[in-house]
């Protein structure tokens, strides 16, 4: 039992980041949550991975359609793993695009942070494949949305009863951190406050 939650922890060492359909039009289908709050966390997670040197994988949706771009906080923080995202013509489940998936195999993590947009068309679908393929999986859920509560709440118990754990930004950047007393974990205490966190940051500043 200790072994499997050593090996389960999601550490900067063994894990890597996907941002799925980020985009500036899929954004704007987000009801649940404030779209403008999923924007930003989803950028914190960026800048997470940045700081963590953590690989990167980066898929869009028909950017030439209403999808449209990533978004260009996203590419201005990971230009690399911008550049080298798998645009997919229309798949709607990333993990099926054989691009999409030899690129997250290449990253030889075995733990999965995700975020999508929406949750319940976007990140559900592959976060629930990864999990049965056997990859440690958290789904970032005020990073992600849906066009209503109602589909948001039934994707996340679909995601849950696949054994996806459902995380917010702030309790994934705290696990992954580790200590905040390193050098990365006092970067990234400081992306809280400035960043997932702002007012409380203005406020104790």
């Amino acid at each position: 039992m200790t072994t499997s939650r050593i090996r389960n922890r999601f550490t900067a060492e063994n894990s890597a980041l996907l941002l799925i359909d980020h985009q500036v039009g899929t954004m704007q289908l987000i009801k649940n949550i404030d779209a403008d709050l999923a924007a930003r966390q989803s950028v914190a997670l960026a800048k997470m991975a940045k700081i963590l040197d953590l690989p990167v994988v980066i898929t869009s949706s028909q950017e030439d359609r209403a999808q449209g771009p990533i978004l260009p906080e996203i590419a201005s923080v990971l230009p690399t793993a911008h550049a080298a995202r798998i645009k997919r013509p229309g798949v709607v489940n990333a993990w099926d695009y054989p691009e999409f998936h030899d690129a997250v195999l290449a990253t030889g993590r075995p733990n999965l942070i995700m975020a999508g947009v929406t949750t319940d068309v976007c990140l559900i679908f592959p976060a629930i494949d990864a999990a049965l393929e056997g990859f440690g999986v958290q789904a970032v859920l005020d990073a992600s949305g849906s066009p209503s509560v109602l589909s948001e709440e039934f994707a996340r118990q679909r995601m849950h009863d696949a054994g996806v754990v459902l995380t917010a930004t702030n309790t994934l950047m705290s696990e992954i951190a580790g200590d905040w007393s390193t050098p990365s974990g006092q970067e990234l205490i400081g992306l809280l406050f400035s960043d997932v966190f702002p007012a409380l940051g203005a406020g104790i500043s």
